[in-house]
């Protein structure tokens, strides 16, 4: 038994962001371990979705034709056991989504396999595979071990692992299942949108973050239009979304988004709760502007001042 293998994700015609970044999650930790990279697609034309998954690194696709249009938990548990058996690998890979959860501890009880799920890191460890995850409201960081486990089973936290950079040509392999034949599937009856705020924080390069040091709704206009007049995406701390001073969409941290693309953040009036900086603690520069010398978001900051934030405002716009 080796090797990785990945269960990609598609939603609506389009291979979803969390496929691309669970193949370099499985690049990284094959550096480490060895062992070819699979990818399993499961669809009612692959051929179709092939192109956004021939990434440098994969070494195989295994495809799943007839499997219907849209995503079914049952047939997609039932390729993923047949894609396992194929190829037996030492870890399966899905993406921490509504999708992925949906059937996932289902095909670890199907292996017997060991399971985790939300990680955000890999590595090997003396005993074999090390995954982390976050407990007690993201508190601490909890380490799983799976001994005399020969597969894992493990979803993967989003926006967490860049993908591989640059194409691959892997060796396409197909799988014969009977979609049909499974039982418990699904009927499909309409997708829904959610609502869109127009922001996507995980993709953002640059986001200035606002929290209760605003002190009221009515001044969330002013450092809207300040971000946008930097060139910034307009992000919040988790009280003034739950406030419903900014949609949802722009909350940063762990029930809200991880900022993984960000080069720059600044945080005003944020005091650094640790399920904010979930969201943010990674990025290269962070200012921090915060009258609370001792607030938590100055342990992350690469730059701080405990100026009050709408005289940092001010200097900012005199600025520009």
């Amino acid at each position: 038994m080796s090797g990785i293998l990945v269960v990609a994700e598609h939603l609506r015609g389009a291979v979803s962001d969390i496929s691309r970044e669970l193949i370099g999650a499985a690049c990284r930790l094959r550096e480490q371990t060895g062992g070819p990279v699979r990818v399993l697609l499961v669809a009612d034309d692959p051929a179709a979705l092939l192109a956004p998954l021939q990434l440098a690194g994969v070494d195989e696709i295994l495809t799943v034709a007839g499997a219907g249009a849209h995503f079914d938990p049952a047939v997609t548990e039932a390729a993923a056991h047949l894609a396992a058996l194929h190829c037996e690998p030492e870890v399966i890979l899905l993406g921490h989504t509504s999708c992925g959860m949906s059937y996932a501890a289902a095909l670890a009880v199907r292996l017997g396999s060991g399971f985790g799920a939300d990680i955000f890191d890999l590595e090997p460890g003396p005993q074999g595979l090390r995954a982390t995850r976050g407990g007690y409201g993201a508190k601490v960081n909890i380490v799983l071990e799976f001994p005399g486990k020969p597969v894992v089973v493990l979803t993967l936290r989003g926006a967490t692992f860049k993908p591989p950079e640059g194409g691959g040509t892997p060796a396409l392999v197909a799988l014969a299942l009977d979609a049909a034949a499974v039982p418990g599937r699904s009927e499909h009856l309409a997708f829904t949108e959610a609502p869109s705020a127009g922001v996507d924080i995980g993709k953002a390069e640059y986001i200035l973050s606002i929290g209760r040091g605003i002190q009221e709704d009515k001044n969330v206009a002013r450092f809207a239009q300040l971000a946008e007049r930097l060139g910034f995406t307009l992000g919040c701390s988790r009280p003034v979304a739950d406030s419903g001073w900014l949609h949802k969409a722009h909350q940063v941290g762990l029930t809200g988004k991880v900022a993984a693309n960000c080069k720059l953040y600044v945080a005003l009036g944020i005091s650094g709760a640790v399920q904010h900086l979930h969201g943010m603690k990674h990025v290269e520069t962070i200012i921090a502007v915060n009258t609370d010398a001792h607030a938590p978001i100055f342990n992350v900051a690469s730059h701080g001042s405990t100026l009050d934030v709408f005289e940092f405002a001010d200097a900012i716009e005199k600025l520009l």
